[in-house]
């Protein structure tokens, strides 16, 4: 796992290049082990400081999403198919995870890729589920569209509107540091958590399936809605 420090720097100094280029890796399936929220709140802070244009951070980042997420599709859908199922482990999308998205997105069409692309510890599994569902062009990409603009559009308000108050307080570069520590802290504990649940409930998650998803999303945000969702499907 890479130092908060050279997150810090990754974001301060590689520019909107390295983030499109580290984000369409990610989207197209590599397992760079960098949580992708916190790449995107990076740099929506940034841009709320002045760092970066806050237009062009905004496309830097769904634009990737948007393009690497069709690679992984059309690879899922066509010559990556049994690879996936073979070595998807690797990354947390095992067989027991990608059936029942598989039958989600054949029935929900549009609406279920777009409401998968935007829910913590289900977004890692909907692409390549379309693609071996062999869900039509004109489905899967609509909610592509639809749904990882949206992630996009809520991650980089947060992000945009904490770079603000983070701006306005002055905080020091150890401060800063001492903040992200703490938010890559809260994701691996909120994960933990959540694992927890779930081998409770005998939905076995295993710890190479946990790294896949904190990797894929940490940030509190995303955290707490996830938590949300195991709380409420404990009770049922």
């Amino acid at each position: 796992m890479p130092s908060p420090e050279t997150i810090q720097q990754f974001l301060e100094t590689s520019g909107l290049t390295a983030i499109f280029i580290v984000l369409l890796l990610k989207e197209i399936g590599f397992p760079i082990p960098i949580p992708g929220d916190l790449i995107l709140l990076g740099a929506a802070a940034s841009a709320a400081q002045g760092r970066f244009n806050g237009a062009l951070a905004f496309i830097a980042i769904v634009a990737p999403l948007l393009l690497g997420g069709a690679i992984q599709y059309w690879i899922a859908r066509g010559p990556g198919r049994a690879f996936i199922y073979r070595v998807g482990k690797i990354i947390g999308l095992t067989k027991e995870r990608l059936d029942p998205m598989i039958e989600r997105v054949r029935k929900g069409g549009s609406a279920a890729v777009a409401l998968g692309l935007t829910t913590p510890g289900v977004r890692i599994a909907t692409t390549p589920a379309s693609g071996i569902a062999d869900l039509p062009a004109n489905i899967f990409l609509p909610g592509l569209i639809a749904g990882s603009t949206f992630f996009v559009a809520w991650h980089f308000a947060i992000g945009y509107f904490g770079g603000a108050v983070l701006g306005l307080l002055n905080f020091s570069a150890a401060i800063l540091i001492a903040i992200l520590i703490a938010v890559i802290a809260l994701g691996i504990l909120g994960w933990y958590f959540i694992r927890r649940a779930r081998n409770k409930r005998a939905l076995q998650m295993s710890a190479r399936e946990t790294y896949a998803y904190w990797a894929e999303a940490s940030c509190p945000a995303c955290i707490t809605i996830t938590l949300l969702q195991e709380t409420q499907a404990g009770k049922r």
